[in-house]
């Protein structure tokens, strides 16, 4: 294969994933001058909306699901296929298999499938009425629905961030809800407990009701509907409505075959965004974006990570685009990870991987007072940092993770510079 796949005004490019990476991956194949046919593959019915306000703003009401609609410049120059999802790949005839039974042959592949929500253990369990996940529009449309019916309790299994955004909005609507995680604190395993428990005590200050070290070991059910989970001590906690938020799978099954090397972990990419196969030699006619992209980055070695994270899907997908339509001149993709998350009136906010941190410290403000900064280092290095309504100072840290500042920094970057910073254990299981 050549190096670079070339574009012309006759070439066929498919993307798969109707998605925010997926539509500002397409999007960057036409600002980069490719004017050939484009089409779209995405399993839900609907076009390119944001996930985001799911857990928040439609729940609560603020929005109305269909609101949610992403804006975009195409639309008479793209093919869209919603509705149906890819089935397989076969990259010898460049052609991709739709679950209708029809395919599609490519010049260049954008694969931005992203995630799904992860299941319930028990499958029969989670079919049950009054059982939710929250992933896509409609998912959030139905849970909506079930909140305003004022049910007497809502269990959300697990505590992180979509469970405690679910958490939050229960409370928002003055709804008893009782959040169920195994790990000590909630957002145990992304930001470790230290920190987690000081984001739980604003939890249960609004009334949230925690059982942390807790495993639900079933779904219980009474005239067909769920009725209340069975922890695995042996307790009961009643109610009407069950959200499961125990994370995301990556959407990879379909590219068993392909050759590519691509798990449940995600889709292998080289240093500029072209997908691998099992030999790791780079397909020029393929890239990924977004969720489902595995790709070496930069600022940690070169360790290969996946992020599912918005700001990030947004711009690896326009690198993607820009590399599919033949413009290979930009930097190697690494974008300095950052996150977000809204939990009622609190705002949460991280850059860099708290992965593998060994220590952690606050360098900003007072939890007491619910606005602080988190700074984690590893091996003496700064890797991470999380905001809590502090997210103006958040920059200059990112800076320092950026440029491997030592840990903790040698000038302190805060409201308070005279502080003696205490280094913690960041608490992760």
């Amino acid at each position: 294969m050549s190096d670079v796949a070339a574009l012309t005004s006759d070439s066929h490019a498919v993307v798969v994933g109707g998605g925010l990476a997926g539509l500002r991956g397409a999007e960057a194949m036409r600002d980069a001058g490719f004017e050939g046919r484009l089409t779209i593959v995405g399993n839900e019915p609907h076009r390119p909306y944001d996930r985001p306000p799911l857990s928040k703003h439609v729940l609560t009401g603020l929005l109305p699901p269909d609101v949610t609609r992403l804006p975009s410049d195409l639309d008479g120059d793209v093919e869209w296929r919603l509705g149906v999802g890819a089935a397989s790949l076969d990259r010898g005839a460049r052609t991709l298999r739709l679950t209708d039974g029809t395919t599609l042959r490519y010049d260049a592949l954008l694969i931005a499938t992203g995630t799904r929500a992860r299941p319930w253990i028990h499958p029969e369990e989670e079919r049950l009425p009054g059982v939710f996940s929250i992933r896509s529009r409609d998912d959030a449309a139905s849970l909506r629905a079930a909140l305003v019916a004022r049910p007497k309790r809502v269990v959300v299994i697990g505590a992180g961030f979509i469970g405690c955004e679910v958490a939050a909005v229960c409370r928002e609507l003055d709804l008893p809800v009782c959040l169920i995680d195994p790990s000590p604190s909630p957002l145990g395993r992304v930001i470790g407990s230290a920190v987690g428990g000081l984001i739980g005590a604003v939890h249960e200050g609004w009334g949230v009701e925690m059982r942390l070290g807790a495993e639900v070991a079933h779904l219980e059910a009474k005239g067909g509907r769920f009725v209340g989970v069975r922890l695995k001590d042996g307790g009961r906690i009643e109610a009407q409505v069950a959200v499961v938020a125990l994370g995301a799978v990556r959407n990879t099954e379909w590219l068993d075959g392909s050759g590519l090397s691509a798990d449940s972990g995600g889709i292998d990419c080289d240093e500029r965004g072209f997908v691998t196969d099992a030999f790791g030699q780079p397909d020029p006619r393929i890239a990924a974006a977004g969720d489902v992209a595995r790709f070496p980055h930069p600022l940690y070695g070169g360790r290969r990570i996946a992020l599912e994270h918005w700001g990030h899907a947004v711009a690896q997908a326009r690198h993607a685009g820009r590399l599919l339509a033949g413009d290979a001149s930009g930097p190697v993709y690494g974008a300095v990870p950052n996150f977000w998350s809204t939990q009622g009136d609190m705002v949460v906010k991280s850059v860099g991987l708290t992965e593998g941190a060994d220590a952690v410290a606050i360098v900003q403000g007072d939890p007491a007072e619910r606005r602080f900064v988190a700074l984690y280092g590893r091996a003496g290095r700064c890797v991470a940092a999380v905001s809590v309504d502090s997210a103006r100072w958040l920059p200059a840290y990112g800076h320092l993770i950026e440029t491997a500042a030592p840990f903790p920094p040698a000038e302190a970057v805060t409201d308070r510079p005279s502080r003696k910073i205490d280094i913690l254990d960041p608490g992760f299981a």
